[in-house]
């Protein structure tokens, strides 16, 4: 076996601890945006009723119960053009009512996104023809998944109905569809923040399981009444059985049949330690 010179030894050596320090410097690089995401901020704009645009730390887009362009109190310029909300990573539907799946089904098929929903909601809209088969993602009343890379989400209970009206092109008349069971969703995102959008939902015992076992930090949360809770059931729920380190009150100020307030739900909530984030239609906060 030919021995190596003394000379061409030292340049292996050399040639060897370059590359070393080339993989160690490209692994460096390749770490950074991990490291990013973890520490990034979370933006949440509120488009009206339970609508939201979550932006994550990994610069990912949640879309979730997008009702825009049939929404009184949808902001512009997301009202007109579903196309403004940028491009759409993630999007939940929370169940079949117009208020919540809304344009979900347009903006699926406008970013080829799966439209993740109750079974029994996305199997209709696959069947009428409304949704494109590889592009519905069925839960039940339970079930996670992991769509994105470092983002869970979980589907859990809520005490709500689910229906879907569909204007049958054939006829142009509307017909009504059962539609699976309502759901929320707890959605972890890559720096561990959780939030958990309740859609609609009325007030049920295993709210405090629910905490207990995800430990959401941010509740997007109904108040309206009639349909879901009111300020003072929100509240309860709130005070005794989730209190998170923040609640976002929702679904209310869109609709005669909603007619809980803001100012019923601050003042059901004085004394407590979970702070209350108000917002108006069209505003963005960050966490």
């Amino acid at each position: 076996m030919k021995r190596l010179q003394p000379r061409s030894f030292a340049a292996c050596l050399l040639a060897g601890l370059l590359a070393f320090g080339a993989h160690h410097t490209s692994a460096q690089t390749a770490a950074a945006p991990a490291a990013s995401a973890a520490t990034g901020k979370t933006e949440l704009l509120w488009l009206g009723q339970a609508s939201f645009r979550i932006k994550t730390p990994g610069g990912k887009t949640i879309v979730v119960d997008p009702w825009l362009t049939g929404g009184p109190k949808t902001p512009a310029p997301y009202k007109t053009d579903i196309s403004a909300l940028g491009k759409v990573d993630l999007l939940l539907v929370t169940h079949a009512h117009v208020d919540h799946i809304g344009d979900a089904p347009d903006l699926a098929k406008m970013h080829n996104t799966k439209l993740y929903g109750p079974a029994d909601m996305v199997t209709p809209l696959i069947t009428l023809g409304v949704l494109p088969a590889d592009l519905g993602h069925r839960f039940n009343k339970t079930g996670s998944v992991k769509p994105l890379p470092g983002i869970k989400v979980t589907a859990v209970q809520a005490e709500h109905s689910s229906l879907l009206v569909w204007k049958n092109p054939a006829t142009n008349k509307n017909e009504s569809h059962p539609a699976g069971e309502a759901v929320g969703y707890i959605i972890e995102l890559e720096n561990g923040f959780k939030i958990w959008h309740m859609g609609d939902t009325g007030l049920f015992g295993d709210m405090k399981f629910i905490t207990e076992r995800y430990k959401p930090d941010l509740v997007l949360m109904p108040i309206g009444g009639n349909f879901t809770m009111a300020p003072d059931d929100a509240a309860f729920a709130a005070r005794n059985w989730i209190q998170p380190k923040m609640v976002i009150p929702m679904h209310y100020n869109s609709n005669p049949l909603t007619p809980g307030t803001l100012a019923e739900f601050q003042d059901a909530m004085k004394g407590s330690s979970v702070k209350v984030v108000p917002m108006t239609e069209g505003q963005s906060v960050e966490f």
